[in-house]
């Protein structure tokens, strides 16, 4: 039930009701929310300064791969410059999606648009399976098929020299950026439990496309040794498939943040530890949370309050716990306090599946 219309559970008395649009007090804690938190600001300045480097670095190398290309006739040249195409695409898709993302929310989208960066990541994935692993897929096939030798070696050999050296700065952008944020976790982890999509988009992009030029250079490099061109098939189809497993990486990661994720094991310890205050509110009968977006969290709790209270002092309970709660986790920004009278027997069932959001407590535990 929406704060702005609470309800005491008998009844028979009447919650405050607050203006459309009016500013929820929050005390102390409207400071944390208006600077959203020193660790939202690192994680979206953070991912936008590892997707410029990615970006400039992709550009200049899939340029010089195509020089390559058309200088040496290699087909993992030509994978090799139509992945960084795709890589740069997914740059400014990121860059798009972080852009949108910060739009107001409207009537049609009360929430706003946090999930846009979701979105453009997922499309992230569909560009690089698409475009960069079955194409890659695709020419290493030819290539084996139909082998011919490469010509003028150098110019492969030395751009997949700079491009190493190039993706390796990005590499080491995205790496140190996302070290702010991981703190203890494994980079696994990280890239499993990060809410903001940029940073573990651009590290598994840049980790692929190391591998990947390791493996062009292998394929150039035997092929040469060898003088059998299929070696430099060889190499691209490694290229693609393993631009096709990140990209199905990705997939799955993403399409988790835009099934909706809860708040990670820690905000919700503090979230549950600000509601109760020992006196009004009494504990959390249960709790719901979900990721509107990266820097976005939504919170929606039945929390147990004193039979003989007040509306006017569960009203003023509600506040204060609102304020503790965006103090402790300033990305919470929709909050939903909804109080009733605590029975083991009705908190033990949990929220009924079945109910509607916001609609009538089908299972009131004030008798």
């Amino acid at each position: 039930m929406p704060v702005g219309l609470q309800q005491w559970p008998t009844g028979k008395a009447r919650a405050k009701k607050r203006p459309v649009g009016a500013q929820e007090p929050c005390g102390g804690a409207e400071k944390a929310t208006r600077a959203k938190g020193k660790r939202e600001l690192m994680s979206a300045s953070g991912g936008n300064k590892a997707i410029v480097a990615a970006l400039g670095a992709n550009l200049a190398i899939a340029a010089s791969k195509f020089v390559a290309f058309a200088f040496s006739g290699s087909s993992s040249m030509l994978a090799e410059g139509v992945h960084s195409v795709a890589d740069s695409g997914n740059q400014f898709l990121l860059l798009i999606g972080g852009k949108k993302a910060q739009r107001e929310a409207t009537p049609q989208h009360p929430f706003g648009y946090g999930r846009e960066r979701y979105i453009y990541a997922f499309l992230v994935s569909i560009v690089l399976f698409s475009i960069g692993g079955m194409f890659a897929i695709y020419e290493g096939y030819e290539k084996i098929s139909h082998p011919h030798p490469v010509e003028h070696w150098y110019w492969p050999v030395g751009v997949l020299v700079f491009a190493i050296i190039a993706e390796g700065f990005s590499f080491r952008t995205a790496i140190k950026e996302s070290n702010e944020l991981r703190g203890k976790l494994s980079w696994a982890q990280f890239i499993r439990r990060a809410k903001a999509p940029e940073l573990p988009v651009v590290l598994l992009e840049d980790f692929g496309a190391l591998i990947g030029l390791v493996l062009a250079l292998g394929g150039v490099g035997i092929a040469l040794l060898t003088g059998n061109g299929v070696w430099d098939g060889i190499g691209t189809v490694c290229i693609g498939v393993l631009l096709v497993a990140i990209a199905l990486v990705l997939a799955s990661e993403t399409k988790s943040l835009l099934l909706g994720e809860a708040a990670g094991l820690e905000d919700v310890k503090k979230i549950e530890a600000a509601i109760v205050d020992g006196d009004t509110v009494t504990g959390v009968i249960h709790m719901r949370t979900l990721h509107l977006g990266p820097e976005e969290l939504l919170v929606a709790a039945k929390i147990a309050v004193q039979h003989d209270d007040t509306a006017a002092e569960v009203a003023n309970a509600i506040d204060r716990a609102e304020a503790r709660i965006r103090e402790a986790v300033p990305i919470a920004r929709v909050i939903y306090l909804e109080p009733d009278i605590y029975s083991a027997a009705e908190a033990a069932k949990g929220p009924d599946p079945l109910a509607t959001p916001g609609g009538p407590n089908p299972h009131p535990a004030d008798h």
